[in-house]
């Protein structure tokens, strides 16, 4: 692959690992070396929105157990052993602004940094999916995880290793997608 094409290639390679992981450990140095580059996104006005909560395989079965236990009785089996999927969960924490202009500013930059960090993570075949499941917008999950009431828990982002890389999903055609301003008005 040539080095000229090397960050489309990234883009286009990238995938949501969503299961299948290995039992190889995803460590929080690792994840703090991938944030350290991750936060590189754009943030206006430099406010730099985020923070992160680590549980690496250790914590994880209490912290499935705590989190599936805000769900009805009749889930909570299926949501802990859910969460026990992968190898560590990077939970992602955004600050959440009065102004609905900064609110948005934040979540736009947010993004930038989770997909700089699921690329650097596909580079070192860590696989990511960012999760928005029911739980982060439960009062008893922000109360678990200790965030503020000017704080969105942005989503988790399950981590793990795998060995076989998910199925390219397509993509609509950019033709279905664009337009020139000229043509909105004929």
């Amino acid at each position: 692959m040539g080095q000229e094409n090397y960050l489309e290639n990234l883009i286009r390679e990238r995938r949501a690992v969503k299961k299948g992981y290995t039992d190889k450990e995803v460590t929080a140095d690792l994840i703090r070396d991938l944030l350290d580059t991750a936060i590189w996104a754009p943030t206006h006005g430099m406010r730099q929105p985020w923070r992160f909560i680590f549980i690496g395989a250790e914590e994880l079965p209490e912290f499935a157990k705590k989190v599936a236990a805000t769900y009805p009785k009749e889930l909570q089996q299926n949501r802990e052993n859910y969460l026990n999927e992968p190898n560590a969960i990077l939970v992602v924490v955004m600050e959440e602004p009065d102004k609905q202009k900064q609110w948005d500013e934040n979540f736009g930059a947010t993004a930038s940094m989770i997909q700089n960090f699921w690329l650097l993570a596909w580079e070192k075949q860590l696989g990511v999916v960012w999760k928005t499941n029911p739980h982060i917008y439960d009062p008893k999950v922000k109360e678990i995880l200790k965030v503020a009431d000017n704080e969105k828990i942005a989503g988790f982002i399950h981590l793990g290793y795998f060995q076989e890389k998910p199925e390219k999903q397509n993509r609509i055609s950019i033709d279905e997608k664009f337009s020139n301003f000229s043509d909105l008005n004929r």
